[in-house]
């Protein structure tokens, strides 16, 4: 059993009308709807919840945290972002989905300011696969259409990713590197571009499918139970 907690802002699903006739329980429950099966036991939190319901025993019990945030990443208290970030060194998955990508945790892991273009024409988007072999991609064709989508464009200043599965191509002309993989100390994380919440992405079977791919992919390999520094008082060999 992979332990999956997924953490959701959960409020344009309650200001928005057109969010709710698409996520009428939240986008963090379409996924529990869509993931959770004899293998994977999805936990859900939201902003809401009491330290964003990220508290360290929660995160102890997660394999894999799957985030989605957009319009209030700055209400995430940094004592947060900087707990989840430490459970990633130390063996945690994390992915971090659409506009996760300028959420405190994933740029405290990447260092850089993350940032990119964007416009909300609802073009149509064209996930290529670049690299077939990689887990991630499998079962999934030569690309994923998507009928409409936020555009992203480059540049999209993230560090150089370890290993690139997908780059989305968009109708207006723009292309993202749209699924790239990171190691950061013990813990893997994958950062996917599509999912913005006026369209229904995430009832798309390959997005699904993308998604699972990646928590088998991301979970943990070897897992710490705390970021030490150890003094050797003797060497090795005398």
């Amino acid at each position: 059993m992979i332990r999956i907690t997924v953490f959701n802002e959960f409020l344009h699903e309650k200001r928005v009308k057109a969010v709710q006739e698409i996520y009428p329980n939240g986008i963090h429950m379409a996924l529990k709807e869509h993931l959770q099966d004899e293998e994977l036991q999805v936990r859900t939190v939201t902003l809401d919840d009491p330290e964003c319901g990220l508290t360290d025993e929660v995160l102890k019990e997660t394999d894999v945290l799957i985030w989605w945030g957009h319009m209030a990443h700055g209400q995430v208290p940094d004592e947060v972002a900087a707990r989840v970030q430490s459970h990633v060194l130390m063996g945690m998955g994390a992915i971090f989905l659409h506009s996760g990508h300028h959420s405190k945790p994933f740029k405290r892991l990447m260092g850089t300011p993350c940032n990119l273009t964007w416009r909300e024409d609802g073009d149509r988007e064209l996930v290529w696969v670049v690299n077939p072999a990689h887990p991630i991609a499998q079962g999934i064709d030569r690309f994923i259409l998507l009928p409409h989508e936020e555009t992203y464009g480059e540049p999209f200043s993230i560090p150089e990713p370890d290993e690139l599965v997908f780059i989305g191509s968009f109708e207006g002309g723009e292309v993202f590197r749209a699924g790239c993989c990171y190691t950061r100390g013990n813990g893997r994380i994958f950062d996917f571009q599509p999912g913005h919440e006026t369209f229904p992405t995430y009832h798309i079977p390959e997005v699904i499918r993308v998604i699972r791919n990646a928590i088998y992919w991301a979970k943990p390999v070897n897992r710490m139970e705390a970021l030490v520094c150890p003094h050797v008082k003797r060497p090795l060999e005398d």
